[in-house]
């Protein structure tokens, strides 16, 4: 007997696994978000007998937490922690799951006071590329869920937190569930569950095991209705499956002969909603005994003689979507006048149509990318979820076809730059079949440069320099040149001669090129000395003529050095008198600089310009007045000041500009000049100046750093366009030349890059820095440096301000909260990367500008909702900073 004991008891416990494992087996994925690493995983959940995952496989950013330990006697294990994310605006979960599978998917957050600040967060879900929800615990401060049923278009889900205002997105568990696929089917889009009811008198709640689905069911009740029962097992034989304590309880009105009404309450009454009704009838009728009745919602009749089947479940469903004015769905069960019973109700769901507008980007192109950042262990925040789309949230250093919502974008620029690749230039890459710009450069990848380029058809420009590559060119990509293809490697691609226009290079031995260089060098000497000595007597016997009688601003240089040589060109020269004429005697002073003062002037009587003229006292002379013109006759963009003229005549030295009429940046953020710049104004300003500085760096070569970047060198014209101007201190220099390093470091304090300064090294990363700062200034109206703050440089109380969370302390209060919070995040997080202090670390002006662009469209498309729905990113970053990292004020 002890035997058969023994026997049946392991039979029992191996079903028991056999059940469990299966249950398990059925496709659920519970994450537990921000399990400790220290606690086991997988573990079974007491209550439920659900196994739960640490989330820690699939996310790689986000911090982990607890709720406080007085209030977890009132969770679940699992929702007990919390995973929250204070950097970056988009955190995207990488799932696997089965394509075309129906799910359901359902978010949990509980707060719990986790980080002891009691501020209730508020943010957005969304899947792939699409808004879901909202989450906001200041309405639910004991938590929330919220659940969607949704049909993924290919094996990778992505579930994103984004970061919505100066609160911190968090999540306790993501639960998803398969669903048969012929259950909760419409043609209109994933169904968001609003209420999911069984009708008792029980306070008890359902979920798995009882439903096979883990749906979690609430009890509900009216006093004028009462409950009926039965004992016995409900055939659940169709595919919605509903567990047996759904459907052994009905709810039937108390008076008999009232209809039995249900009303169901959507978010919003534009939402379009589906309503499902289950029955099972639980009584047993006589033969002589009907329930019969009418099903209608909003007065529109579903069937007007339905007669519930005994102990068999069956559901019946509004066909298509509906509209509940007032956000009232009326639910009316009216009893037939066959009928000898009230009509009975066992349970109610409510889904409300979410549009998922948005495709998802081209799937070849993403599984590509994400190969890409697996090779070469790419590390940015923004590098999750969808990486072409929504747009606010394009991937830092990608830009993407933008088409109709309807059709896949396709990944159309590729910059890696300064992102620390080591390795050789990745295969994979050639699977971006639309790409058109790549850029590698500034990283130390090896080997030789791969034919594969050449046959990458839509490839327009490839940037290799500053890397370790072998200097051999495959001879394809040469062909490709030819035919238009721009190629940058180090000794290569820069200041090339068109094709045809260079002559053919011949082959010189060795001896004969030195004895021909060193006789040069001494020509060159001798008449470099010559040049300097006749200059010297011209100007020392040199005797002016016809003074004007008015005083007026020059000065009298010695060119005494060989590098201020007098300017080639005679194109757009004026002469003094002309200067004297075009600025009537220099009447009207409109402001006062390093160089001199600037006077406004008219050409030809009708167009207006700016006139610099060069002061005795000037501490810049002569070779800052030679580098401004000589630059600005060479580079046309339309954010860069345009140079009229110049003016270069027995030391009268002057620059005549375009005149910009609404003056420079930093008299209207001071209120010197009219009203206070709202903030869409703001964006469009620096976006501009991002791509007068993206022209000198990238469209210029050699290209070009301006040196001296900040808000009195950015000009405004008459609809506030901005346009870099002061290129006194600007320095050209050949792409992928290390070695530029200026003996005399040169700018403007506060604006300074800090590795510039103690290194010396000039590199176009100096000018994002000062744009950094440019920026800070826009969005804080504060000073950069200001003695009397406890944090004296503008990056420093930033970054100051930010750790104690409050921004609108950050904002201008000139803007008087007029803004979105989404773009202004986004810009200050921009502001802040550019200001770091290691170079290596800052985003081009080219990632700027597109960054830019992306805020700047946010706020628009918020200003044209009125609402604070968009978010934005491509540039990720950490919103916690550490003192330690941003520059002293010097």
């Amino acid at each position: 007997m002890d035997s058969f004991h023994g026997i049946l008891l392991v039979a029992v416990v191996t079903f028991a696994i056999i059940h469990f494992v299966q249950a398990q087996d059925e496709g659920f994925i519970s994450l537990d978000c921000g399990l400790s690493p220290n606690e086991p995983s997988p573990y079974t959940e007491s209550a439920t007998g659900l196994q739960y995952t640490s989330d820690s496989n699939f996310i790689q950013t986000g911090k982990i937490g607890r709720i406080q330990r007085n209030l977890e006697a009132n969770y679940l294990k699992p929702q007990m922690t919390v995973r929250y994310f204070p950097d970056g605006i988009r955190n995207c979960y990488n799932i696997t799951v089965m394509q075309g599978t129906n799910y359901l998917i359902r978010a949990r957050a509980i707060y719990g006071n986790y980080d002891s600040l009691n501020i209730y967060p508020k943010f957005d879900l969304y899947i792939g590329p699409n808004f879901w929800a909202t989450i906001d615990i200041g309405k639910y401060v004991n938590g929330t869920r919220e659940e969607i049923n949704y049909i993924p278009k290919s094996n990778i889900l992505d579930l994103c937190l984004v970061k919505t205002d100066d609160t911190t997105p968090f999540i306790s568990t993501f639960e998803i569930r398969p669903l048969p696929n012929d259950s909760y089917i419409t043609t209109s889009g994933p169904l968001k569950m609003f209420s999911r009811y069984y009708l008792t008198d029980s306070e008890d709640y359902l979920r798995y095991p009882v439903d096979v689905y883990d749906r979690i069911w609430n009890s509900y009740t009216e006093t004028d209705w009462k409950q009926i029962s039965t004992s016995l097992t409900v055939n659940t034989s169709n595919s919605f499956r509903l567990p047996q304590d759904a459907l052994k309880t009905a709810a039937t009105p108390v008076n008999a002969s009232a209809p039995l009404i249900d009303i169901e309450y959507p978010d919003s009454s534009n939402d379009k909603v589906y309503i499902y009704l289950h029955f099972a009838e639980v009584q047993v009728l006589k033969a002589n005994e009907t329930r019969e009745f009418e099903i209608s919602v909003n007065g529109e009749s579903l069937d007007d003689s339905y007669r519930p089947l005994y102990l068999q479940s069956e559901t019946v469903q509004t066909p298509s979507p509906i509209i509940c004015e007032d956000k009232e769905c009326v639910v009316k069960l009216t009893k037939s006048g066959k009928s000898t019973h009230p009509p009975l109700l066992n349970a109610v769901e409510g889904f409300a149509v979410v549009d998922f507008l948005q495709s998802e980007s081209d799937e070849n192109d993403v599984i590509a990318i994400k190969n890409i950042r697996a090779v070469y262990g790419v590390n940015k925040v923004s590098w999750q979820g969808d990486p072409c789309v929504p747009r606010q949230f394009l991937w830092d250093g990608l830009n993407c076809s933008s088409t109709d919502k309807s059709t896949p974008s396709r990944i159309t620029s590729l910059n890696l730059s300064s992102s620390g690749l080591t390795g050789t230039i990745d295969a994979g890459i050639q699977n971006l079949t639309h790409l058109e710009k790549l850029d590698l450069s500034n990283n130390s990848l090896t080997g030789a440069i791969p034919e594969f380029l050449a046959n990458m058809k839509s490839l327009l420009i490839i940037n290799l320099s500053k890397n370790n590559l072998n200097d051999s060119i495959p001879q394809a990509l040469l062909n490709r040149e030819k035919e238009g293809l721009k190629l940058i490697v180090d000794g290569h691609g820069i200041n090339q001669c068109l094709p045809g226009s260079c002559a053919p290079k011949k082959n010189f031995p060795v001896m004969i090129v030195a004895l021909v260089a060193t006789a040069v060098a001494v020509i060159i000497v001798v008449v470099m000395i010559l040049v300097c000595v006749l200059r010297k007597k011209k100007t020392s016997s040199h005797v002016e003529a016809n003074t004007p009688s008015v005083i007026t601003p020059r000065a009298n240089f010695t060119h005494t050095s060989m590098s201020e040589t007098s300017i080639e060109t005679k194109e757009r020269r004026f002469s003094h008198t002309e200067v004297i004429q075009m600025t009537n005697k220099f009447e009207r002073a409109l402001g006062e600089g390093g160089f001199g003062i600037v006077y406004h002037g008219y050409i030809n009587g009708s167009q207006q310009v700016a006139v610099k003229v060069l002061s005795e006292s000037s501490s810049q002379g002569y070779k800052h007045f030679k580098a401004e013109v000589e630059l600005l006759l060479r580079v046309h963009h339309i954010n860069l000041v345009n140079l009229v003229g110049y003016c270069d005549e027995r030391g009268h030295l002057a620059l005549i500009y375009e005149y910009m009429s609404n003056g420079d940046l930093k008299e209207h953020l001071s209120g010197k000049r009219g009203g206070p710049l709202n903030w869409s104004t703001r964006l469009r300003i620096a976006a501009d100046a991002a791509l007068g500085l993206e022209y000198l760096h990238t469209g210029c070569q050699p290209s070009m750093v301006h040196r001296d970047v900040k808000c009195t060198n950015i000009l405004l014209g008459e609809q506030f366009s901005g346009k870099i101007a002061d290129f006194g201190l600007s320095r050209s220099f050949q792409l992928g030349d290390e070695s530029h390093v200026s003996t005399v470091v040169a700018g403007t304090p506060g604006y300074l890059d800090p590795e510039y300064y103690r290194t010396g090294r000039l590199a176009e990363t100096s000018d994002v820095y000062s744009f950094g700062i440019v920026l800070l200034e826009i969005i804080t109206n504060q000073r950069v440096i200001d003695q009397t703050r406890k944090k004296s440089h503008i990056t420093e109380w930033t970054a100051f301000m930010l750790n104690r969370g409050d921004i609108t302390r950050i904002m201008d209060p000139n803007l008087h909260g007029d803004y979105n919070s989404r773009s202004v995040w986004r810009a200050l997080e921009l502001a802040m990367l550019c200001a770091n202090p290691s170079s290596e670390n800052r985003p081009s002006m080219s990632q700027v500008v597109i960054e830019l662009k992306e805020c700047l469209t946010s706020e628009k498309s918020m200003k044209g909702k009125n609402q604070d729905t968009d978010s934005h990113s491509s540039f990720e970053m950490s919103m916690s900073f550490d003192a330690k990292a941003v520059p002293s004020a010097r």
